[in-house]
């Protein structure tokens, strides 16, 4: 699992930053727009007013979720706070259709009642052009933080101020409209006002519902297809795993949380295990930077594994050991034999039975194989403590050194050690190779070693041969 995804520390102040100063300028920008409507009597000018003033609200809530967001994951939060913020956008936008309602209502009224009384002055002009720029300037730097840093809330509230710009050109225009009705008498140019507030409200409705869908679905965990697409094909393409089972992705504010499941080869041991959990966890943050990342991980066959990998899967998955494992063909018919490892404390009758369980598994796991049959040991006569004998004639020594002078392919066999259990004699050795050698020409060399060897020494027991290449004892 990879660690907990929160922003860098900058990021934070910055989100913090932006949306201060995104209230403050909601403040000033509803101040002067009221002002100015009231001076003019213009609906358009009141509603756009209307909209700044829910900008203020929506950009106190922007400021105390964006404080709130950024808090790291408690014992109540497991997942962090950053669902704050789509919260936020989510009372932001209803906010905003219930302010297009009003505006609509009110026009409507107007236009009905033929209540329409402006009082033309170029101040309101003034305004709404100041506004224009402001809103220009503060919707492009809350765009590029909350691009940079993923703040859905700081996104909502670009959106806001970006649709400031155009409710105040459609209210400029209104004004303008009216004006021109006045000064030629133009009866129905005296509704330019009302309309245009219409206007802009049904404009700010309809993308208030497109982002209204955004923030549910964040807040109902719908993330685009494209995205869970990006991460299951980045994982997919790491050497080792072998399906992506499951992947589900989240998203809490500005922070992604991927869960999958990944088939892996049951050889894998715990190291190699690690070592793809890892590079899984890498392929993730390609596509989801600073995500954060659970994998879960099932044994799975593979087209690789061999007879010996589908017996030791066995035994794993049975929690014993097996050693001396050994398949043998006879007539087309494959026999295996191994030694299992169980508890000196065991009585026969349940030994019998876990074997012959174990068994049975094996020859449902790899139907090729024809019978079974297995050594029981118990654990603590596993453990052998061997002892030095002398080779005061060199016997040993001489034979194993004549055996290897007869295969060209062996440079020398060093490290001679051999040691008595019990009746049985045990001897190893070390034996030098060319370092091109394949291993399959490697075994047939060592398994003529041994034959050479116990032809001459059959009292020797076991024969263990560790092949090492020329440059390895050249260092």
């Amino acid at each position: 699992m990879s660690s907990p995804a929160q922003n860098p520390p900058e990021y934070s102040a910055e989100k913090r930053r932006v949306a201060l100063h995104s209230m403050l300028v909601a403040v000033a920008m509803t101040v002067l727009k009221l002002a100015a409507g009231l001076f003019s009597g213009s609906l358009g000018v009141l509603s756009d007013a209307a909209h700044s003033g829910l900008d203020l609200a929506g950009a106190a809530l922007t400021f105390l979720s964006v404080r709130v967001s950024d808090k790291p994951a408690d014992e109540d939060h497991t997942y962090g706070h950053g669902k704050v913020e789509n919260i936020s956008s989510f009372v932001e936008a209803g906010l905003m259709a219930v302010s297009c309602a009003w505006i609509i209502w009110e026009a409507l009224s107007r236009m009905v009642n033929h209540t329409v009384e402006l009082h033309h002055s170029i101040w309101p002009v003034l305004v709404l052009l100041t506004s224009i720029a402001v809103d220009y300037w503060r919707s492009t730097q809350l765009r590029e933080v909350a691009r940079r840093t993923g703040s859905p809330a700081l996104a909502t509230d670009a959106f806001h101020f970006a649709s400031d710009i155009w409710s105040t050109l459609a209210v400029l225009v209104g004004l303008g409209a009216s004006w021109i009705g006045t000064a030629y008498r133009i009866d129905w140019l005296r509704y330019s006002d009302p309309f245009a507030a219409i206007v802009v409200s049904l404009m700010i409705l309809r993308l208030t519902l497109q982002l209204t869908r955004e923030t549910v679905g964040a807040l109902t965990d719908q993330i685009p297809a494209e995205t869970r697409k990006r991460v299951v094909s980045e994982v997919a393409r790491v050497e080792g795993v072998l399906a992506v089972e499951q992947a589900r992705v989240r998203r809490s504010g500005a922070a992604y949380f991927a869960d999958l499941t990944l088939a892996l080869p049951r050889r894998s041991t715990f190291e190699h295990t690690d070592e793809l959990v890892r590079s899984a966890t890498e392929a993730v943050h390609r596509a989801l930077p600073q995500a954060d990342v659970v994998i879960h991980t099932v044994p799975r066959t593979d087209h690789a594994e061999s007879i010996f990998d589908r017996v030791r899967a066995v035994a794993a998955r049975n929690n014993v050991s097996v050693h001396e494992l050994s398949v043998q063909s006879h007539h087309g018919r494959l026999r295996v034999e191994q030694h299992v490892e169980l508890d000196e404390n065991m009585p026969l009758l349940e030994a019998h039975n876990f074997v012959s369980a174990m068994e049975a598994e094996i020859l449902r796991d790899a139907p090729e194989i024809d019978s079974v049959l297995t050594h029981i040991e118990s654990e603590p006569a596993t453990i052998e403590e061997p002892q030095e004998i002398g080779i005061d004639d060199r016997r040993i020594e001489k034979v194993l050194r004549r055996a290897a002078a007869q295969i060209p392919e062996i440079v020398d066999v060093h490290e001679l050690t051999v040691l008595r259990a019990g009746d049985h004699i045990d001897v190893s050795c070390h034996c030098t190779l060319p370092d091109q050698l394949s291993m399959l020409h490697v075994h047939g060399v060592i398994t003529a070693l041994e034959d050479h060897f116990k032809a001459e020494c059959p009292e020797v027991s076991r024969v263990t041969i560790h092949p090492e290449p020329v440059t390895d004892n050249t260092r």
